[in-house]
């Protein structure tokens, strides 16, 4: 008499991990990605459908978006005791298959991811003004150590000419951006101040914008119809705490390994009771990247400019519907 082996009842573990990726943060909340679950196998692929044509031609940011989705679908898992075993871009004939998650029955070091789970659903990307106080060294360390442990760099920045070159920097690529009608385009299609939309940046949770924002770093202007309800005021200043995300090389597997250090800091950061806003424009205009590197004297490859402080909470942005976004296999 031959037995068979009954499956493993992993299916509702994976599923799990998948609703918790459609939480994590992407560029513009365009939620750039699609999730596969099998009976024992969650696969994270690229919708290259949203992917920014103008602001992302080369799918940096995408992947990065992706790569933050993967760590969320890792912490979940860790969060129900789960070993999560990852083979990040395991089929090149298939490039929009970014990663295939499984539980391993090897033992690994899960506990620490664990701990950010309960926190996915209160992050924030936050636009609002931060209070003055400083973050601790202290906090800063753990977020450095966190994208350390994804193969990433955070790099401080504290040198008062540091600071100034990428204010100045930031705003250069800002206002160069801005100048193009392409550009300003796409940030209207992916600006919306319909509260049904689920996709996009909600007006809810953009300053509106009226020429009093007092930015050194300037947080980019999503209040296309002049509907953003948050506060002009912004100050984001060149004197907060201001972290730069970076990766040894800089091609695609690069920019996933990015994504999964971005969402590990962001956690870390919510469980210390702290919020991020995230800057890109900088790293989106080629000179402007390449100044930076150059001027803070970086051996990483640059990806993101990151502000951590105190702020009041802001609306969440809404996601996709299941169905939209997750199918499942035989």
């Amino acid at each position: 008499m031959t037995t068979t082996t009954p499956a493993r009842p992993w299916a509702q573990a994976l599923r799990q991990a998948a609703v918790r990726a459609t939480l994590a943060p992407s560029v513009h909340n365009t939620q750039p990605w699609r999730f596969v679950i099998g009976p024992d196998t969650l696969e994270i692929h690229a919708d290259r459908t949203r992917q920014l044509r103008v602001l992302d031609p080369s799918g940096r940011q995408l992947l990065i978006s992706c790569g933050c989705a993967l760590f969320n679908a890792r912490a979940a898992l860790a969060g129900g005791g789960h070993d999560a075993v990852v083979r990040r871009l395991p089929d090149p004939a298939r490039p929009a298959l970014l990663a295939r998650v499984c539980i391993g029955d090897e033992p690994v070091d899960w506990r620490s991811l664990g701990r950010l789970d309960p926190v996915i659903e209160h992050r924030q990307s936050n636009r609002r003004r931060f209070s003055d106080d400083p973050v601790p060294p202290e906090v800063v360390r753990d977020l450095v150590v966190a994208a350390a442990a994804e193969q990433a760099e955070l790099f401080e920045i504290t040198a008062p000419e540091h600071r100034a070159v990428t204010a100045r920097l930031m705003q250069e690529a800002d206002r160069e951006e801005n100048a193009d009608p392409a550009y300003r385009a796409e940030i209207r299609a992916w600006t919306s101040a319909d509260a049904s939309r689920r996709d996009g940046v909600p007006a809810i949770a953009v300053p509106h914008v009226s020429g009093g924002a007092g930015d050194d770093i300037p947080i980019r202007d999503f209040d296309t119809s002049g509907m953003g309800w948050l506060p002009s005021n912004t100050r984001s200043s060149m004197n907060q705490c201001l972290l730069l995300l970076g990766t040894p090389a800089d091609r695609p597997a690069a920019w996933l390994r990015a994504g999964e250090a971005l969402e590990r800091v962001l956690l870390e950061a919510t469980l210390s009771g702290y919020a991020a806003s995230l800057f890109t424009q900088v790293i989106e205009v080629p000179r402007a990247r390449h100044l930076l590197r150059k001027e803070l004297g970086l051996d990483m490859n640059p990806h993101v400019l990151l502000r951590i402080g105190h702020a009041p909470k802001t609306p969440a942005s809404r996601r996709r519907r299941l169905v939209d976004v997750l199918s499942e296999s035989p």
